[in-house]
């Protein structure tokens, strides 16, 4: 199932099979029948990554999104399989430009207070407003849109600002919120205003996030029964963000479930555990095209990806169990698969990216630093700290190989909070190792079109690509999969402009102990065992 939340994720690899949904069961994997008998009233405990602000309106974080997932529904859900299902909407129809939810009767907050059709529709129209500079209403298409509700029908009818052809799932899978907190976003940081399965009953900060289930939800997703034996009473969430400590947890009986990979694949595997897989884009480079950054200049990109060796820093930040990522569409039940990022960029060699420099006039001066016209290149190289020792370790391969080729480069490795903030709001930085994952190709879009950061829009990289926008204006004009060409044109783009270099994917491996559900720990189809 694909995550309703995800819009531009910062992923760490002890996260990533706990979010990233293009999963599949794991070989040898054991089957629900032999995990025992469904038992009632346990705790499902599982291990995320630091969440910072749990916020769905303003988050894109992943552990803030994994954690969202338990407390705010969604008016569809999406099976990577099959057809999509009910959420907190019964029935639906939509097109390019305008789609209708019929709610479920009865839906209801975890205070109690009912969620009507009039509180969706002021979600979507707050979320429309560019005022609240949402990048979830940015990846959804939501800037521009109106909304209206007929409380007497339940339904929320939504049209879109522009055609888009993937109009239902990115209104579908918006966390709905109770209207109660709609623009309170300190309860929302909380976890308030609960409109899923669960609701938050305890924080201790930077350690751990306690929900207990609620017990009036009746309706979805799907064919949700809350009488299914096996459901968990609460779920406990810790923060952990050393991946060997969440194994040893996980072995020990501390930890019902916990994303397991490189060398401690070994001490899990036979043991009987549950488990389920997924493969995601961990090791990215992506620049920052602003006027005024050495990196607006694509002899600068071109120079600084041929000095890097792309396969040795995926061995590195992997710790040898990566892959050459297809894409960096990755998170969601995506209808346009791509393989555009294979092969795509230039190989490794130090020489020549010394000559590309060279002719186009950065030359190197008697202290060893490259300079243009006065200009030294000088590099802010933004390291997400949420990759631990590996990502580390690539950073500190692609320090050496910069500095060899005559960059000056400071490197910054923020907290989660301060890098969406580098990103998002201040752009001060030149070049970043976050990995950056999207569940539609449409949801790439804000993010390498328009206004930058700060200039109040959402192009983080600050990108100007006419290639993209013309495959992106036809794409947008045509229906689900019959633009799935131009959209692997406009990714393609992408890469031959060294916007984006996805350069590592990893395949994570969710284990559970007396636990089964869906890849990507779908709340909803948790099941306890004794």
């Amino acid at each position: 199932m694909r995550s309703p939340l995800p819009l531009l994720a910062v992923v760490g690899v002890a996260a990533l099979a706990l979010t990233a949904c293009t999963p599949a069961a794991s070989t040898g994997s054991p089957g629900k029948d032999s995990l025992g008998t469904p038992a009632d009233g346990k705790t499902f405990t599982v291990a995320f990554s630091s969440p910072g602000n749990l916020d769905p309106i303003t988050t894109t974080m992943t552990g803030a999104q994994s954690i969202g997932r338990f407390l705010w529904g969604t008016l569809i859900d999406l099976r990577q399989e099959g057809p999509i299902v009910s959420g907190l909407a019964e029935k639906w129809e939509a097109d390019t430009t305008t789609a209708t939810f019929t709610l479920h009767k009865g839906l209801t907050c975890d205070d109690g207070t009912p969620l009507t059709a009039k509180d969706v529709a002021a979600e979507f129209n707050h979320l429309a407003d560019p005022a609240t500079a949402s990048p979830l209403a940015a990846g959804n298409y939501l800037i521009g849109t109106t909304a209206v509700a007929d409380q007497a029908a339940r339904t929320v009818t939504v049209t879109s600002a522009a055609p888009n052809p993937f109009l239902l799932e990115s209104l579908g899978t918006v966390p709905i919120v109770c209207g109660t907190v709609l623009k309170d976003p300190d309860a929302l940081s909380k976890g308030k205003g609960a409109t899923g399965l669960f609701t938050m009953t305890e924080i201790v900060p930077n350690s751990q996030f306690t929900m207990t289930r609620r017990t009036d939800t009746s309706w979805g997703p799907g064919d949700w029964d809350p009488k299914t034996k096996g459901l968990p009473e609460k779920v406990v969430v810790r923060i952990i963000d050393n991946p060997t400590t969440s194994t040893n947890m996980l072995i020990s009986g501390e930890l019902t479930a916990a994303s397991v990979s490189g060398p401690d694949l070994a001490r899990v595997k036979g043991r009987g555990f549950f488990e389920a897989s997924a493969t995601g884009v961990v090791g990215q480079i992506s620049f920052n095209e602003a006027a005024g950054r050495p990196t607006s200049e694509l002899a600068v990109r071109k120079a600084l990806v041929e000095a890097l060796d792309l396969p040795e820093l995926r061995s590195v930040v992997t710790s040898g169990d990566g892959v050459e990522p297809a894409s960096i569409v990755t998170t969601g039940a995506n209808p346009c698969r791509s393989e555009e990022a294979k092969d795509a960029f230039p190989k490794h060699d130090a020489a020549a990216a010394a000559k590309t420099l060279d002719e186009a006039g950065w030359k190197k001066g008697a202290d060893g630093i490259r300079a243009k016209d006065g200009e030294k290149l000088s590099l802010t190289f933004a390291s997400p700290s949420s990759l631990g020792d590996p990502g580390t370790a690539a950073s500190e391969l692609v320090l050496k190989a910069w500095t060899d080729l005559g960059a000056k480069v400071e490197v910054k490795t923020p907290e989660n909070n301060a890098l969406q903030e580098l990103l998002f709001v201040t752009s001060d930085w030149d070049v970043s190792a976050v990995p950056l994952q999207f569940g539609l190709p449409s949801q790439v879009t804000p993010y390498v079109t328009g206004p930058a950061p700060t200039q109040g829009g959402t192009n983080v990289f600050s990108a100007d690509i006419p290639e993209y926008a013309k495959a992106v204006a036809t794409a947008m004009t045509k229906p689900s999969t019959s633009g799935c060409d131009d959209w692997k044109a406009a990714e393609r783009s992408l890469y031959d402009s060294l916007t984006i270099v996805p350069y590592a994917g990893l395949k994570a491996t969710v284990f559970a102990n007396k636990a089964s559900f869906e890849p990507g720990i779908n709340p909803a189809t948790i099941r306890m065992y004794e």
